[in-house]
């Protein structure tokens, strides 16, 4: 049993690797703010939650499943939270870097 759980680990760990990647290749590629940033925040939500997934089933206690689970939520609330200051910025004509 324990194989098959390293083997989901690693499978979602990789899974959510590929997503950063996607979303950085987005980052780099794409020609505006708003299409960049949609490019990342989708892509980085996605793979933070695939690699949180993957690492709950290698956590002893469920403190450390509760830990896991708040980083993750806090994580999709900072990136809500900027990406809309972000869009607000770009459609009021302010320089996004």
């Amino acid at each position: 049993m324990s194989f098959v759980l390293d083997l989901f680990t690693m499978g979602a760990v990789l899974a959510g690797a590929l997503f950063f990647l996607a979303g950085t290749v987005g980052l780099l590629r794409f020609p505006d703010p708003l299409t960049r940033l949609h490019a990342l925040t989708k892509a980085d939500n996605l793979g933070l939650g695939l690699i949180v997934i993957g690492l709950l089933p290698q956590v002893a206690w469920p403190l450390g499943a509760f830990k896991l689970i708040a980083i993750w939520l806090m994580a999709l609330f900072a990136a809500t939270t900027i990406s809309q200051l972000m869009a607000r910025a770009a459609r009021d004509g302010e320089p996004v870097r």
